[in-house]
């Protein structure tokens, strides 16, 4: 499948199941927060920062 089939078969299943885009604001926020996600579980495990306790069970995957 290409990008574009594949834009096309998403765009579909947002259609037919009611859900709505976000806008760009939105997404951009939520792509941040993930990366600080990862961005705070790399620091603290490979970085200078020391592991919390709450974050050495999580997984980077």
């Amino acid at each position: 499948m290409d990008l574009k089939n594949a834009q096309t078969e998403v765009d579909n299943w947002i259609k037919q199941h009611g859900v709505r885009y976000f806008n760009e604001l939105t997404n951009m926020a939520q792509l941040t927060e993930e990366v600080g996600e990862v961005a705070r579980i790399i620091a603290r495990r490979y970085g200078e920062q020391s592991e919390k306790e709450s974050d050495k069970g999580k997984d980077l995957g």
